[in-house]
């Protein structure tokens, strides 16, 4: 199915035959990510046979579905579907519109409220004969709906009495490329950027055809090729070449490019002395730039900003707002269609009493002044991609504002590559969050797919773990987490059990006996990682910069709201921040049932304990036990639960490529090391302040907190530049 280069073709064609036969001894590097396509057992196969494919091929993304097709059931069922035009047997796929297929125009399909992405997917008869349909009004829907037929046949299951109608719930649904120019990938674990640069726009790479199939497989219609903290100098001629190229290889499967803007480019290349948003020459020097853009992108989706934040320029360097900034580039484009994802994660130059309130003070007293096509794309937690966070208090406090969700896909605070952390009951609960907005019900979900306030312009974004590695993501069970946030992204009520359950049987096996203990494995991983790095609510104690490994004696340097101490606040009395209206009354910027609940150390949930409330060692938890017993047993929790994935991977060692097996055992390995190191740092050191033993059977930490203190890693992978 992907490319593969002859040395190794090669290689592969003098392997004995009986080798070739045996599918446990083909080595799998994971390139292949959910589209495997290997053939299904006989039972499946028979269940899943397309003998005949009536498909147009008439324009790009219709040639990508036809193809996509072939592809998939020549690998799943042995033998590739005849290409025919008209219906003369059972069993056959037809796909396309009612504009593109005759066949599907004479079916009088309703199609009504499926959108330009949307599609049908339903067993019918034509001229007699037994036929399964695909399709859409448009193109894009009939690709999607491919990529959904194929899932189907690839997890097992039924494919005859099919009447399936899907739609995506979010428009704008994009992936973030933390990457630079220069390849380096902020925060990223997976090798360099995929985008290189250098080669472009003459070298197009195979691997970004295969992108965009992966992204177009699980709905993904948008990417942002470079990082937030950007240069300039993406926005030049040279580059905008260079994005024009990669345009034209994602233009097939759905995917439109943006770019992030540097605020201050009218400056930097543009030759002006201001950036200021509301001066004439800065908007006519945007409103130039973005026509050059569209005369060589006609479908290019618009800009990302991040602004005034973290050293960023900005609107506010002029006096202006962030209304000001976001409407100025809104203006530009809007003309084109163009779009404008202006980010809220800020926190002001001057020292906060809590920073976890910046967003809402900067951005709420602007509601309803931003322009049309402008969505604020807001963290799913208020400090920075915690392992745990509570919702964001911006979603349900801007109404007349559409909010577009902003997840972590790259693991920055979740243990990099090698931990297995999967992510997607993280996301879902954060969208499952009641923000009594509108009273119960009112859910993070609803404010994001536009159904609370009834917004037209909806969207989601994923920050990206993709680089040149061959596997994609740096590890095989991180690519779980690309392929939940497109789906999540696609349909926010969609279940993480569900969506682990399709993955596992499409990027290993579909044998109840692997599927089920590894989806419960996935299932529990992130609330491990939460246990051995951050229990009862702590959160930001990585090390400083990289974020690699515990660091919650991390103090000084230039602000407080970098450091570790800033967040968790451990005295001789007690632990955690305060934000109850005795202290930052960051509870209050919830709506008032959720406020009282965060507020009331007698009912806030104990996962966001510390979050909220500082508390003594001895206050009592639900469990009987005391804070201190309690938070020392969360550490253990998590490793033991490591231990446990790995006992269920090694088990599962015939079941499964041995080379893939390998990496993945080796990387458990490894994240049960790094778990115990987390637990006995942060008890070593926590305990300097509660001077109280360990619960009965707890082993002490092996090594002095001064030996803990003193690793240093200055080069751990991902780190801003």
């Amino acid at each position: 199915m992907w490319c593969r280069c002859i040395a190794a073709a090669a290689a592969l064609a003098m392997l004995p035959v009986a080798l070739l036969a045996s599918p446990s001894a083909l080595a799998e590097d994971g390139y292949d990510v959910w589209l495997r396509y290997r053939p299904l057992d006989q039972a499946h196969s028979a269940a899943a046979a397309v003998p005949a494919l009536a498909a147009p091929a008439s324009t790009p993304a219709q040639g990508a579905a036809r193809d996509e097709l072939l592809r998939g059931l020549g690998g799943l069922l042995g033998t590739r579907p005849a290409l025919i035009e008209k219906v003369d047997r059972d069993g056959a796929l037809v796909l396309g519109t009612p504009a593109s297929s005759p066949l599907v125009a004479g079916l009088e399909l309703d199609l009504a409220g499926l959108g330009e992405e949307g599609y049908l997917i339903r067993s019918v008869r034509i001229g007699g004969h037994a036929a399964t349909v695909i399709a859409a009004n448009q193109d894009i829907g009939v690709l999607y709906g491919a990529f959904h037929f194929l899932r189907l046949a690839q997890t097992g299951q039924s494919l005859s009495s099919l009447d399936l109608r899907e739609s995506p719930k979010v428009k704008i649904r994009v992936l973030n490329h933390w990457d630079n120019l220069d390849r380096h990938v902020e925060r990223g674990y997976a090798g360099e950027s995929i985008w290189d640069w250098h080669r472009l726009p003459d070298w197009l790479d195979p691997r970004y055809t295969d992108y965009a199939r992966a992204n177009a497989s699980i709905g993904i219609n948008g990417t942002v090729l470079n990082n937030v903290n950007t240069s300039a100098q993406a926005l030049t001629p040279m580059y905008l070449d260079k994005t024009r190229a990669l345009a034209g290889v994602f233009r097939p499967y759905g995917i439109k490019v943006y770019l992030s803007a540097r605020f201050s480019a009218p400056i930097e290349i543009g030759g002006l002395k201001t950036a200021d948003p509301l001066d004439p020459a800065v908007r006519r020097w945007w409103k130039a730039k973005a026509d050059e853009i569209y005369a060589l992108i006609p479908d290019f989706g618009g800009f990302l900003v991040k602004a005034n934040s973290e050293g960023q320029p900005g609107p506010q360097d002029y006096g202006r707002s962030h209304a000001d900034g976001a409407n100025m580039l809104a203006e530009a484009v809007a003309p084109h269609g163009g779009i404008v994802m202006w980010r809220a994660f800020v926190y002001s130059h001057e020292e906060p009493d809590d920073r976890a309130k910046q967003a809402y003070t900067e951005f709420v007293p602007y509601d309803g002044t931003f322009a049309d096509n402008v969505l604020v794309q807001v963290k799913n937690g208020a400090i920075d991609f915690q392992p745990r966070e509570p919702f964001h208090p911006l979603f349900g406090a801007m109404p007349k504002t559409p909010l577009m969700m902003e997840f972590q896909i790259t693991k920055e605070y979740l243990g990099f590559a090698t931990h297995l952390a999967y992510l997607a009951p993280m996301y879902e609960e954060a969208l499952r969050a009641d923000t009594h907005a509108r009273g119960p019900g009112s859910t993070v979900a609803k404010v994001v797919d536009g159904t609370l306030e009834g917004h037209a312009l909806t969207g989601m974004a994923g920050v990206a773990n993709i680089g040149v590695d061959r596997n994609w993501s740096g590890s095989h069970f991180d690519q779980a987490n690309w392929y939940a946030y497109g789906r999540l992204a696609w349909d926010p009520d969609a279940g993480s059990r569900e969506i682990a359950q399709d993955w596992v049987r499409m990027t290993f096996s579909t044998d109840p006996a692997f599927v089920a203990p590894v989806v419960d494995m996935m299932m529990g991983s992130r609330e491990a990682v939460v246990d051995y790095m951050t229990p009862l609510g702590l959160h930001h104690l990585m090390g400083r910069g990289h974020h690699y490994g515990p660091g919650p004696w991390v103090a000084g340097g230039p602000r407080a709201d970098w450091t570790s101490v800033y967040y968790h606040r451990a005295d001789r009395n007690g632990i955690g921040f305060d934000r109850s209206a005795g202290g930052s009354d960051a509870v209050a910027q919830y709506a008032a049932p959720v406020a009282r609940q965060f507020g009331d150390l007698a009912t806030v949930p104990e996962e966001f304990l510390l979050w909220f409330h500082h508390v003594p060692w001895d206050h009592r938890m639900a469990s009987g036990r005391t804070l201190w017993d309690e938070l020392v047993l969360r550490y253990g929790r998590g490793v033991d639960y490591v231990k446990s994935m790995r006992r269920t991977w090694d088990g599962l060692a015939g079941q499964v490529d041995a080379e893939r097996h390998r990496q993945v055992a080796v990387f458990l390995a490894i994240q049960e090391k790094e778990a115990q190191w987390w637990r006995d740092a942060s008890i070593a050191y926590f305990q300097t302040f509660s001077k109280r033993p360990l619960p009965k059977g707890e082993a002490p930490p092996p090594h002095t907190l001064e030996y803990y203190e003193s690793l240093q890693f200055p080069f751990a992978p991902g780190d801003g530049k």
